[in-house]
This record gives C-alpha cells, sequence and structure tokens, in this order.
C-alpha cells in the first residue's frame, strides 16, 4: 500500500467517524478538556453503553486515546488527539514556485488573485490572461483599493510572456481552463463568476470575497519548505 493511499484511508476512517451527531458531539467535549466516559455520559445525557460504542469508534479512528487516572488509578480518561484531526486538511501541495493566476482577459479576477495571494500569502504570484485585454477593468482596480491592494491599470499580459517552469498555474475563469492545455494546463481551477458580465460595484466584490476566501484556503497547504520569497 502506498504512503498516499494509506493517508487517504486514514482520513475516510476519520470522516466516517465524525458523521455521526453523537460522536461529534463527544470529540466537541473533548475539544477543550479531557473526560471520563462517565462524565461524557453526564454531560452529554448519553447511556454508558452508547458512549463506550462512540468512543470505541472514535479511538479506532485514531481521533480519542485513553490514559488511566494518576489519582485513584482505576478511572479513565479520554483525550482528544488533535493532530488526527489535522489530517482531515488536504496534504500539501510540494513542487510550487510562484502562482500564476490565468484568466481570459487578464482584466479582473486574475489580478485580484495574485494581488490578494501577494498579500495574503507573502510568497511569490503573477497573473495573465489567454486573451489580455489593454488595461485592468477599472471596477477591479476600484474594488483593490477599497480593501487596501493595489492593481497597475495598465499591467496586463499573455500567459505565453508571464509562464515559467515550476508556476503553479490556477485558472479563475471556466474559458481559461478549458482553452488551457500543454505545459501551461492549469494546475487548479477556481471557477469564479466573471464580475464584468453584470459590471456592478456589487459583482465585483462578489468576486473579491470568493477569491479571498479560495486564498486563504489554499495558502496553508502550500508546502512551506517549496515556497520561496
Amino acid at each position: 500500500m502506498t504512503a498516499e493511499l494509506a493517508s487517504l484511508q486514514g482520513r475516510a476512517r476519520i470522516h466516517a467517524a465524525l458523521g455521526d451527531p453523537a460522536r461529534l458531539a463527544i470529540v466537541d467535549a473533548l475539544t477543550l478538556g479531557d473526560a471520563s466516559p462517565g462524565e461524557i455520559s453526564h454531560d452529554l445525557g448519553m447511556p454508558t453503553n452508547l458512549v463506550a460504542h462512540h468512543v470505541k469508534v472514535l479511538t479506532e479512528a485514531g481521533l480519542v486515546v485513553r490514559g488511566r487516572s494518576e489519582g485513584d488509578r482505576r478511572r479513565t480518561y479520554l483525550r482528544l488527539r488533535p493532530e488526527a484531526l489535522a489530517t482531515l486538511t488536504p496534504p500539501p501541495l510540494s513542487d510550487v514556485g510562484r502562482v500564476l493566476f490565468v484568466c481570459t482577459r487578464n482584466s479582473a479576477r486574475s489580478q485580484l488573485a495574485a494581488a490578494l495571494w501577494a498579500s495574503r500569502a507573502g510568497t511569490p504570484a503573477a497573473s495573465a490572461g489567454t486573451k489580455p485585454a489593454s488595461r485592468v477593468h477599472p471596477r477591479a482596480v476600484a474594488v483593490a483599493h477599497r480593501h487596501g491592494l493595489h492593481l497597475d491599470p495598465t499591467g496586463t499580459a499573455h500567459i505565453n510572456q508571464v509562464a515559467h517552469d515550476g508556476d503553479l498555474v490556477i485558472a479563475v475563469c471556466d474559458n481559461a481552463h478549458e482553452e488551457l492545455t500543454g505545459p501551461v494546463r492549469p494546475r487548479l481551477h477556481w471557477s469564479v463568476p466573471d464580475p464584468v458580465r453584470l459590471d456592478t460595484d456589487a459583482a465585483f466584490e462578489a468576486a473579491f470575497t470568493d477569491l479571498a476566501a479560495r486564498v486563504d484556503r489554499l495558502a496553508p497547504v502550500i508546502n512551506s519548505g517549496d515556497r520561496h520569497g
């Protein structure tokens, strides 16, 4: 069995263990402190035999460990293994140099994504388009400014001028994702609706919010050992 498959199977066991509301309640109860099965039963209003069953499942999934009381030597305390919960996040992406955000016109989404990445992740980022416009959309410049970011209004570029070996290419629009092939094929695809279609401040704010959330989700799983900065 490969290490990757073993990791997936382990994560699947944890997800399955957490799929029962009673077991999730036990995990919640143990998040901030340890407790005996009897205390869990009392606090959650759950029969002791049912607690025993759920604790067994959580233990087999690697989420909970038992320890003997150093006081009366008879009581058992349950302790949550937070490192097991940490494995639920996707494995780190490796071999990442710079992050390159691509959309069709390089006038809004890719520009905002690159500015957000540089601000929040603190590692190199760039943007490009498959059919770049002559300028960045004024509403994109404005929404960036409202959030303390700067966009160069004339800083658009074609992907062939920008892409480097080792880039993590992220298509932030469906057209770019479907058009790009070969060595600059996107490694990730973010299906962010085009704010230019509506051309309203609200649409650009929605795109900014969507991109910001995606940047915040991705940044922690970029292997720190592969970052440059």
